[in-house]
């Protein structure tokens, strides 16, 4: 047998070629990070209206973190400021289904933009006769407000961005909140640049 036989022998079989290759996984919309939204709103201030908002976006399986409803300067409007996470896509789709709600107006997205944002709360602290003063400094100190106080507690106004108010209730907590109430966040986009006057357009 000559040495080109034998190499030719004892090679491996070739496996064959599958008959199918699966394409590549596709990015399905919505699927990518999630952060948080600021949607701002302009409506019509009628009833039923709040009702709808909410319930497209549960229907899109959005949890709002938060959902701040006012009169606006203009007589028959009102504005809503949505806070909610979700990634790029779905907000953006989610957006569209709300210009689809006839009593909405206008739909902005200020996540990305320069914006001034506020929240406020009303915190009522635990206290006692031992701690009562180390709580009124600490509210002091965080630029809080004290609304009220009794024997056993401590009611604080403290206002500020999301993360402010956060830091405020952490620290608070290891003397005990009997109770907490948030407003969510209301925003307004620096510059000139108004929804409301676009709506006017």
């Amino acid at each position: 047998m000559s040495a080109d036989t034998a190499s030719t022998a004892s090679a491996p079989a070739t496996a064959p070629a599958p008959a199918h290759t699966a394409p590549p996984a596709r990015a399905l919309p919505g699927g990518g990070e999630h952060q948080l939204h600021r949607l701002v709103a302009i409506v019509v201030d009628k009833p039923g209206v709040l009702n709808r908002v909410a319930s497209l976006m549960r229907a899109r399986n959005f949890n709002i973190d938060s959902l701040a409803v006012s009169r606006t300067d203009n007589a028959g409007l009102s504005r809503m400021t949505i806070s909610l996470h979700g990634d790029d896509v779905a907000v953006e789709q989610a957006t569209k289904q709300l210009y689809r709600l006839i009593d909405v107006l206008k739909v902005q997205d200020v996540t990305a933009e320069p914006t001034v944002e506020h929240e406020l709360a009303l915190v009522k602290v635990r206290v006692g006769d031992a701690n009562r003063a180390e709580v009124l400094k600490l509210i002091e100190l965080t630029r809080g407000r004290v609304l009220d106080v009794s024997a056993e507690a401590v009611i604080a106004e403290v206002s500020g961005s999301e993360s402010e108010v956060d830091n405020f209730v952490a620290c608070v907590r290891p003397f005990g909140i009997k109770e907490l109430v948030r407003t969510g966040a209301v925003v307004m986009a620096r510059g000139a640049g108004s929804i409301e006057e676009a709506v006017k357009k």
